[in-house]
């Protein structure tokens, strides 16, 4: 009877462990918008792991460092910001640097994963930004599922302006 019982609390720590929905409490992160200065970003930790190329060489993703800050950063009125198709894991602000084109966003890292962002499209009336996190498969070993925001930079054709900002996410393969 205390093996049955030793293998019910085994079988239950297992289950807790493993499940691949992560934990049941609130994110370590706030999925409400705040204002913290760009200036003083969290860092994702960095920890390469080895993966193998399309040719079979050992390759590392790239380091995960957070954007540099904005000089003269301004918060873009959240307004001007439309977040809608994101989880509420994203942030929905972005921060604006001085010369008025380079705008700061928040993606996803952690593990065996790296933040970007790209410009998907550019008008007279909104710029489209895509929140990219790429997974880089391990060779050996096993990746942490934790997930940061880690605060990246693109550069716009132009000046934002009253230009809206339309932000999404997308998760790829490296």
């Amino acid at each position: 009877m205390r093996n049955v019982k030793v293998a019910v609390v085994l079988a239950a720590f297992a289950l807790a462990g493993c499940s691949g929905d992560g934990p049941s409490t609130s994110p370590p992160f706030s999925s409400t918008p705040t204002t913290p200065s760009p200036s003083t970003s969290a860092t994702a930790p960095t920890s390469p792991t080895t993966t193998l190329s399309p040719t079979g060489r050992p390759t590392e993703p790239p380091p995960q460092s957070s954007a540099p800050p904005l000089p003269g950063p301004t918060a873009v009125p959240s307004a001007q910001i439309d977040g809608s198709t994101l989880s509420d894991i994203y942030k929905r602000e972005a921060w604006l640097a001085s010369d008025g084109r380079t705008v700061q966003v928040f993606s996803l890292a952690g593990g065996c994963k790296r933040a970007s962002a790209e410009i998907t499209a550019q008008s007279a009336d909104q710029v489209q930004i895509a929140l990219v996190t790429t997974y880089y498969p391990p060779t050996g070993g096993a990746c942490t599922e934790e997930l940061y925001l880690v605060p990246v930079n693109v550069v716009l054709d132009a000046p934002l302006g009253q230009r809206r900002i339309v932000l999404e996410a997308r998760e790829q393969t490296a």
